[in-house]
């Protein structure tokens, strides 16, 4: 009798867990979107009988209960640790490197090398006519490595570290260019500072100090003079940041500071991205309202941005860039009196039209990340023939 008696409560207790644990899904508030995994979250389907009949509800009613199961950060993260425990080197495509370093691995099932050779084609053409227009010592395109290829010795025991596809892009643009001079790969450069913390732990940006030794190497090549690193005053706006590398493997490792480089040159700037004018390259509040701290570098990507100095030089620079390039260029606000960035994503117009409506500039910047120049659908936009018009890549913004 006793013995029936436990076997009852029990079966009580599980249907009860059981019956508490599908009650939470309707109980609980819905979440959106997770900080943690970067991305929009499932809510639950409406029902509509087509979508029934065609499967769609039930697959969205399958991902909806994954989505916001009761927990669900705390599972993930559980998943991760048992696999770092039974000795895996990568979760999710990222490395689980040294001195708390997250690595992004290459993914190359990703790689596409038509799509590779069709960027380099659209670029070099793009800087050989900024070469005839501008002169070649008013050119510049830096590819700036990824975290493995800038610091391989964060990566774990028999990782791997050179990237055929990635030093093979290098070569064959710089082969496709009329000045080849004009190029600067900066894997060299911050090779030799990978000692220093110039890529963020949990994220697949540069810091800023990565950017200062960029801009150094810049400011040599193009016959600038770069301040020295002792004349900024350091500023850390953030110590908790987690970023895009940490939301892919869930393992805790420290957080990343964020530092901003403040130099006499911000004196007087205006700051135009098309909905607001400011007078700062930094906005502390909009890195607060989501995961993301390095969007304290301009609040976000857009299209355009119109930057304006007091640098009196006579000298207007375009930026072609992606993310990388947001806290590169406030170093450049002693160099140039005006600034125009833009990014290819996001802007609507051909590029050489563009520049038809700027005749104030005198020279052209290029700065991408080497993974994202390989991959990104957008440079159609620097073909004089192309009329800059495509949809909007979703994937592209959340990842950055």
């Amino acid at each position: 009798m006793k013995k029936h008696t436990l076997k009852m409560a029990g079966c009580l207790l599980f249907c009860a867990l059981l019956g508490a644990g599908g009650l939470s899904f309707y109980v609980l508030p819905q979440k959106e979107y997770s900080d943690l995994e970067n991305r929009l979250l499932q809510t639950r389907p409406e029902f509509v009988l087509e979508d029934l009949q065609n499967g769609s509800y039930q697959e969205h009613y399958e991902t909806y209960l994954n989505d916001q199961m009761p927990g669900r950060d705390k599972w993930v993260q559980a998943a991760a640790k048992m696999q770092q425990f039974i000795g895996k080197k990568d979760i999710n495509g990222v490395y689980l490197g040294k001195d708390g370093y997250l690595l992004e691995k290459f993914d190359t099932s990703a790689y596409d090398p038509a799509q590779a050779q069709e960027n380099i084609t659209y670029l070099s053409q793009f800087l050989n006519s900024a070469v005839q227009q501008y002169g070649s010592d008013r050119v510049c395109c830096i590819i700036l490595p990824d975290k493995a290829g800038a610091m391989p010795g964060k990566l774990p025991d028999k990782a791997g570290g050179s990237n055929a596809q990635q030093a093979d892009t290098i070569a064959r643009l710089q082969k496709s260019l009329d000045d080849p001079g004009i190029l600067l790969d900066m894997q060299p450069e911050l090779f030799k500072h990978q000692e220093e913390p110039i890529y963020y732990r949990t994220d697949h940006h540069w810091t800023t100090l990565g950017a200062y030794y960029a801009y150094r190497r810049w400011a040599d090549a193009t016959r600038h003079t770069a301040l020295p690193l002792d004349s900024y005053q350091i500023e850390t706006a953030f110590d908790d940041f987690y970023g895009t590398t940490y939301n892919k493997a869930q393992i805790r490792v420290p957080p990343d500071k964020v530092e901003l480089f403040h130099s006499a040159y911000e004196n007087g700037i205006t700051v135009d991205d098309g909905e607001t004018v400011s007078d700062s390259f930094y906005f502390k509040e909009a890195a607060t309202k989501g995961f993301n701290r390095y969007q304290v570098f301009f609040s976000r990507n857009t299209a355009k941005i119109h930057i304006r100095t007091n640098a009196g030089t006579g000298r207007s620079l375009l930026v072609i860039k992606d993310s990388f390039a947001n806290c590169f260029v406030p170093f450049l606000a002693g160099d140039y009196e005006q600034i125009l960035m833009v990014d290819c994503r996001y802007v609507s117009e051909n590029i050489h039209d563009m520049l038809k409506n700027h005749d104030e500039i005198t020279d052209v910047l290029v700065l991408y990340n080497i993974t994202k120049f390989m991959q990104d659908k957008n440079l159609h936009k620097l073909d004089k023939k192309a009329d800059g018009r495509e949809a909007f890549d979703a994937e592209s913004f959340f990842d950055e």
